[in-house]
């Protein structure tokens, strides 16, 4: 007599599946999913994708610094699970600003004027763009008509400012000159300088810097985007790393007459996603009044992780910035971590800065080996584990863990059959 086995209801399916973790609605679409496509016995590995799909803490042994696919800077800063002053002001009790305590920290670590927060980069310059140029041409070098993350490209935002692109000079070579005629015939609102930071033109090139830019009487706007704070990197014992040589940071471009600089928060910053206006007061003032600027301005979460990352910026304490601290580590204490780990040979690499800075640019690094790619056993793992492949062999690189995270590693290298 042949017996017809009846799926479960979904709802008992679901309650089967409570020790997931997952909240019940979720557990209910997984046990229909599973009835549907005849799995019932897999539920449990069906509820275990489906909160892998949901924001997890991961291990970046990629060596890419700056991974924008893992967030970019890990963040230094959970903020408190209460209420904040975020826009009181608790010496009078009146309404304040959200912005005045980055602002007043961003100034004492740049030498800007003024500054605010927006919730990314290219925010910021499309923020200033509108404040600053609506209806009127902004000058910019044909070189630097760069494509960002995503697929936003200058020429883009731009339009969308409602500023008009006034392309200056060629693809290789633009000179001050150029820059000088298109203020005598178009009479450019501003002059924008484009950071080249993810990529490099070699060879037979021209640019013109910025205080070179700054003597035709409009004000110089420098997208820098990575965001180096200091090319002295005074938040470091010793001189600046050597990989750091030629990226052009806040303060000094500034100083060089740069009237206003935009530039990320999670990149060479080390702090969460943001983007950040710095310099002249009146024009920072006028963004700060564009109708545009309560769009994007930053959440409380942002302002806090932004806060106690300048903080350690002004303590110099690199220690307290996690992409600092990783970043500055000596190769000869990535060596004795790699040895403690228990597997795998340990090797020499070469770890990147990442997220679209530094291009070409590379970072002594150690990690360890294993042969063939083992990747996807590594994202398995709990908390997934990344890393690359490199001539077959799959390479943890120890310069972008945690320290916390080595255990994470050796309880890997210790499960592996």
């Amino acid at each position: 007599m042949l017996v017809v086995m009846r799926p479960p209801s979904v709802d008992s399916l679901a309650r089967s599946l409570s020790d997931t973790g997952l909240p019940h609605p979720l557990l209910v679409e997984v046990a229909r999913e599973a009835i549907a496509a005849d799995r019932v016995s897999e539920a449990h590995a069906l509820a275990a994708v489906r909160r892998r799909r949901l924001l997890v803490p991961v291990v970046n042994a990629t060596g890419v610094l700056l991974h924008t696919n893992l967030g970019r800077a890990p963040l230094c800063h959970v903020p408190p699970l209460t209420y904040t002053n975020l826009e009181l002001d608790l010496e009078t009790g009146k309404r304040g600003s959200r912005q005045e305590r980055t602002a007043s920290l961003l100034a004492a670590a740049t030498g800007a004027e003024s500054a605010m927060v927006v919730n990314n980069c290219a925010a910021a310059v499309l923020l200033v763009l509108a404040a600053l140029a609506r209806g009127r041409p902004v000058a910019v070098s044909r070189s630097e008509l760069v494509e960002i993350g995503g697929g936003f490209r200058v020429p883009e935002v731009m339009a969308q400012s409602g500023a008009r692109l006034l392309e200056v000079g060629t693809t290789n070579r633009t000179r001050r000159d150029d820059f000088g005629r298109a203020v005598a015939e178009h009479d450019p609102a501003l002059l924008l300088k484009v950071h080249q930071s993810n990529y490099r033109i070699v060879g037979f090139t021209e640019s013109v810097p910025v205080r070179d830019m700054s003597g035709f009487g409009r004000p110089v706007i420098v997208d820098l985007g990575s965001g180096l704070l200091d090319a002295s990197t005074p938040w470091l014992d010793g001189p600046p790393p050597s990989w750091l040589r030629g990226e052009p940071a806040v303060r000094q471009t500034l100083a060089e007459g740069a009237a206003l600089v935009t530039f990320s928060g999670d990149k060479l910053l080390g702090g969460p996603q943001a983007g950040i206006i710095a310099g002249r007061a009146d024009l920072v003032d006028a963004c700060a009044d564009h109708p545009l600027a309560r769009a994007v301005r930053p959440g409380e979460l942002v302002v806090a992780a932004l806060q106690e990352t300048l903080l350690a910026y002004l303590r110099r304490d690199a220690a307290a910035i996690p992409l600092w601290a990783m970043a500055s580590a000596r190769p000869e204490d990535l060596r004795a971590r790699a040895a403690r780990l228990g597997g795998g040979k340990v090797i020499e690499t070469e770890a990147l800065p990442g997220g679209g800075t530094l291009p070409g640019v590379t970072i002594p690094s150690v990690g360890v080996a294993f042969a063939g790619d083992l990747t996807e056993q590594l994202r398995a793992h709990c908390p997934p584990i990344l890393a690359r492949v490199i001539d077959d062999r799959t390479v943890l690189d120890l310069r972008t863990v945690l320290p916390a995270d080595d255990e994470v590693i050796a309880e890997w290298i210790a499960q592996r059959p």
